[in-house]
């Protein structure tokens, strides 16, 4: 398809002299009119899809309402894998493949022979670029698949990638092996910064936007509704100001000048990722030339505020809100500086959101507690093998065994766990645990078995995975919202296309998240990354 579209203008150019007065520029020319210029990739960070019709009535006629009135929607877009995590959203997104291919089964895994744990952008020889903090030892080398803008790096290179968020493993992650320029917020001192595995020193616009300390102006603002309270579908708050005695402000940044964590769980957190992402289109020259460029932007506070918030709760549905009119200014812009013809805008989620746990409710759920789960099966462990510590970790719904003393007292590795799994399963909420050893050579197509084994990678995963039932969460302090389940509510997320390639219309099928950098990869006329599984969305085609 993509072939036919480009047939048209290369045989025009070669006939109307010959094959050697065609020069590969003018070739290149004529291949690059035909895709975008730039593609903006935009993740809300646990935006679950039934939020786009719980809050239509109250969004404005821009933002989401351009993008799917003027746009492609993917009703149906379903992460086929259990343990829906930022890290491993993040990466399917990029790369275009399960855990099982790209190896994130979540944002920390441990080491099964030294018995520490690795984070997915965490790099102790990296250091900060831009602060004094050590808030900026992160790089890809964690990464084992490559993501689409590496793919692109390798056709042009002059193309640009360019990722920005306030959370430095979703800005490294969506960037890249390649990328040209990563930046996060800097959780001490609110600064923007990078890491040296990018630039050896910031860029004069970065210096120059942590010098007027943007962040900082939002600590004269409180958080208020932004519409009349009988318009809000949700009816619980805590911090967000509904009358004139409530609301949470942000004076402690000029107090403090330290934790910025509040607001980053606040709308005040995507207005900064908007207000940046928009000088890096202006200062990094994104979509000015021929050669396509990739910006990822990721709007984490929507998750930071799920969490604390609740799925229920006004501070949640305020954001959107107000989300909302981040993405209405930032398609105005995009469409003034680039152009929708050039243009090519990509909405979607690493993963939705469970709802609260309520004493009052009558719907099936649950907490699950880590501590006494992980507590009771190392007791297990010791009636069984005797004195020991055999148990490495439970983390993200894995078990991960001591190894090293299993094979040091003569025990079958398998044979243990068999037995954890048996006696994991008779524990309230545990709905499936099975066995590293029956995911590795065992095969589950399709249904929760099918999606536990793709979020299954041998290196990295624990020795055993559980699943919770539906409508079950991990208990966390201060957490009331999670995510890391198979379930609907957790799997099902917004994908939303909008540029001068993409026509209007809905694809109401089946589709996956890893089929998102194939598709770009497709339109951009380059081969997709390497380990990318998902397939390009046949419906979005350029028109």
């Amino acid at each position: 398809m993509i072939f036919r579209k480009f047939f048209a203008p290369i045989g025009a150019l070669l006939t109307a002299g010959s094959v050697a007065t065609a020069t590969a520029a003018e070739v290149e020319s004529a291949i690059t009119r035909h895709k975008p210029r730039l593609v903006v990739q935009i993740v809300v960070s646990q935006m679950r899809y039934d939020y786009l019709l719980r809050f239509a009535d109250n969004f404005g006629d821009k933002g989401f309402h351009t993008l799917v009135r003027e746009g492609a929607l993917c009703t149906r877009a379903m992460y086929d894998y259990a343990l829906t995590r930022t890290g491993s959203g993040l990466t399917t997104v990029s790369t275009g493949t399960n855990p099982a291919m790209h190896g994130v089964v979540g944002e920390r895994w441990f080491n099964y022979t030294t018995g520490e744990a690795i984070d997915l952008a965490a790099d102790k020889k990296a250091f900060t670029v831009g602060s004094d903090e050590y808030d900026g030892q992160y790089s890809p080398r964690g990464l084992i698949a490559s993501t689409v803008g590496d793919q692109l790096k390798t056709v042009y290179r002059d193309s640009k990638v360019v990722s920005v968020a306030l959370d430095p493993v979703s800005a490294v992650v969506m960037g890249g092996h390649a990328a040209d320029a990563v930046y996060w917020l800097n959780a001490k001192n609110g600064h923007w910064v990078t890491s040296n595995y990018y630039e050896s020193e910031l860029p004069e616009w970065v210096r120059k936007f942590n010098e007027q300390e943007v962040v900082t102006s939002y600590s004269a603002q409180r958080w208020e509704i932004s519409k009349p309270l009988k318009a809000y579908r949700n009816e619980e708050y805590t911090d967000i100001s509904v009358d004139s005695t409530r609301g949470i402000n942000f004076d402690f940044l000029t107090r403090k000048r330290y934790d910025y964590d509040r607001l980053r769980a606040s709308a005040g957190g995507n207005s900064l990722v908007r207000d940046f992402a928009v000088q890096t289109i202006i200062y990094e020259g994104l979509g000015n030339d021929d050669a396509p460029d990739i910006l990822n932007i990721v709007f984490d506070s929507p998750r930071y505020i799920g969490e604390r918030y609740g799925t229920g709760s006004i501070e949640l549905e305020d954001c959107y809100y107000r989300l909302d009119e981040e993405l209405a200014a930032l398609l105005d812009f995009l469409e003034t500086q680039v152009g929708r013809e050039r243009l090519l805008v990509v909405l979607t989620s690493d993963h939705g959101a469970s709802d609260p746990i309520r004493a009052d409710s009558r719907m099936p759920a649950g907490l699950f507690d880590n501590g006494q789960f992980a507590a009771i099966i190392s007791g297990f462990l010791g009636a069984q093998l005797g004195p020991g510590d055999w148990l490495l970790k439970f983390d993200n719904r894995q078990i991960y065994l001591n190894r090293s003393l299993i094979y040091q007292k003569g025990h079958r590795l398998e044979e243990i766990q068999d037995r954890v799994a048996n006696f994991a399963i008779q524990f309230s909420g545990v709905s499936q645990a099975v066995t590293a050893t029956a995911l590795q050579n065992g095969h589950f197509s399709g249904g929760i078995m099918g999606r536990i084994q793709n979020s299954f990678f041998p290196r990295n995963s624990g020795d055993v995975v559980i699943n919770l039932m539906p409508g079950w969460i991990e208990y966390t302090e201060g957490r009331l919202s999670d995510s890391g389940s198979p379930y609907n509510y957790d799997t099902h997320v917004p994908l939303l296309w909008f540029g001068g390639m993409i026509g209007k219309l809905d694809v109401e099928r089946d589709v996956n998240p890893a089929d998102i950098a194939p598709t770009i990869a497709d339109l951009l006329g380059i081969a997709p990354p390497p380990a990318a599984t998902g397939v390009p969305i046949r419906e979005i085609r350029a028109k």
